[in-house]
């Protein structure tokens, strides 16, 4: 009797430590994971992160809707790290300082001005093509000496940067696509797949990457892709 009590207060412990070590590596590996994002996204817990939205293409105080579905899906990352979010529209001036800075949305048709000042500042290697019916070039993202064409509905691209200004403490994460509905893809993708974009690119402290969004009329916003690390060429003159 006294030997069958003894193996199950064996037993019982042997079960508890062993569910207490899963609940630990369970616990540390969500630690882990959270950490990573946190990194790539260059945030910290209890942070207010600044989410700077443009207009909608020449409506002033108008925000598209994949827009504001973008800003739902940085509040979301937000919260699962920790942080506070503070919006702000296009025409926000002055450094980031402390504040991780989401700026969201091209310069074209004055939709996010401020995108335009952080490409001209940080991005000399990028162009952007301006809006024009008549011109086949229209909104493409040009660096390296590579064009990326705006296909509406089919095929769109979305530069998406990150650096911290010489003023601030904390970085800009600039998300700038080719349509509202394309930054809205590269949010949602990277709030996804970031550990696979951070295996592809040299380091999560200054990257400027190029997303592709394909299928768009059948796939919205949830088909998107890692294109290329344009980094290099990007970041100089």
């Amino acid at each position: 009797m006294r030997s069958v009590l003894e193996n199950i207060a064996i037993g019982l412990v042997t079960s508890f430590l062993g569910g207490a070590f899963v609940w630990l590596w369970e616990r540390a590996k969500r630690t882990r994971e959270v950490n990573r994002r946190a990194r790539f996204f260059g945030v910290r817990p209890g942070q207010t992160c600044l989410v700077v939205l443009g207009d909608k293409y020449n409506a002033p105080k108008t925000t598209a809707y994949p827009d504001t579905r973008a800003a739902v899906e940085l509040a979301l990352l937000a919260g699962e790290l920790g942080c506070e979010v503070l919006v702000e529209s296009g025409n926000f001036r002055g450094g980031n300082g402390d504040r991780t800075e989401f700026c969201v949305g091209g310069p074209s048709g004055g939709a996010n001005p401020r995108t335009g000042g952080h490409l001209t500042a940080h991005l000399p290697g990028v162009t952007l093509h301006p809006y024009d019916t008549a011109d086949a070039d229209s909104i493409a993202i040009e660096v390296d000496g590579e064009k990326y064409l705006y296909d509406r509905g089919n095929r769109e691209h979305v530069l998406a940067a990150k650096f911290t200004p010489t003023e601030s403490t904390s970085p800009v994460f600039l998300v700038c696509g080719q349509s509202a509905l394309s930054n809205l893809a590269a949010i949602h993708y990277l709030r996804r797949e970031f550990a696979t974009v951070t295996k592809r690119i040299r380091a999560v402290d200054r990257f400027c990457i190029l997303i592709s969004v394909s299928d768009i009329d059948t796939y919205a916003h949830h088909r998107a892709t890692l294109e290329r690390d344009v980094t290099t060429a990007a970041f100089t003159v």
